[in-house]
């Protein structure tokens, strides 16, 4: 009898990407891995226009997604925002996992609580990378605050492009395949693994193992991270097909017990 896991996401209101690209890695794991299956959860904040202020009204919201998706006895919860918790400074997403922790546990739900800030500065660690380049959709200034945070944990960003679109509907909307003509214009010779999409409503998953293929560099992003620690948490092997170096049965099998 296979295995059922609850995920629970808590997402921005106007997010349309983290119910579609976590679903479809881990669906993908399923057809691999005969005894798990996945269920999946949401909880909404309410925001529309990627600026510092609205994400930081947003923000104050995950304290009752975590509690509604706990009533759900979900196996672990996924706050599924990288720039909601990167601009609000430097190790925040240790801050905001603790505090949603305790919210779950305080409803007899004492499951792991994960950000995908947090997941993705613990993929790029966990593939060894010092120095990465990184694509983002948002505006230059929230980028350079997405940079500080990622240097503050001891990663260098050597290059990253900006794509600047405010709209977070129309993130949602950017064709992912793009990606694979918009990496020409990164500089990545000194980055160790590149960041294809530093936010979780800008769609990659189509993209990354065709990047990766072409720069022969390691590639993740911050879904594909949120997946990662998402499994980690849960104790199983995270591997998923076609995701990239992070949740590769390669990188995996080398660093099994790690």
């Amino acid at each position: 009898m296979s295995k059922e896991y609850r995920l629970g996401l808590i997402v921005p209101s106007s997010n349309t990407t983290m119910e579609k690209e976590i679903p479809a890695m881990l669906k993908a794991r399923e057809e691999m891995i005969q005894d798990e299956k996945f269920t999946f959860h949401s909880s909404r904040m309410r925001m529309m226009k990627v600026t510092k202020e609205e994400l930081a009204k947003m923000d104050i919201d995950s304290d009752r997604c975590a509690l509604e998706l706990s009533d759900a006895r979900c196996d672990a919860l996924a706050y599924a925002c990288l720039v909601a918790i990167m601009s609000q400074g430097p190790g925040y997403h240790c801050l905001s996992e603790s505090r949603l922790s305790k919210v779950a546990k305080e409803n007899s739900a004492p499951v792991p609580v994960i950000s995908s800030a947090g997941a993705l500065i613990d993929g790029v660690k966990a593939i060894g990378a010092k120095k990465i380049a990184i694509v983002t959709p948002y505006m230059k200034p929230l980028t350079n605050m997405v940079i500080e945070y990622i240097e503050s944990e001891g990663i260098k960003v050597t290059d990253s492009i900006s794509l600047e679109v405010a709209d977070n509907l129309e993130v949602g909307r950017l064709d992912p395949l793009n990606l694979v003509t918009i990496v020409d214009d990164l500089d990545v010779s000194e980055a160790d693994a590149v960041v294809l999409s530093a936010c979780v409503q800008m769609q990659s998953l189509p993209a990354i193992q065709k990047v990766q293929d072409k720069l022969g560099k390691p590639v993740l992003s911050a879904a594909v991270s949120t997946v990662y620690k998402l499994l980690k948490e849960l104790t199983l092997k995270p591997v998923v097909p076609n995701a990239g170096y992070l949740l590769s049965e390669e990188f995996n099998s080398a660093h099994a017990g790690k």
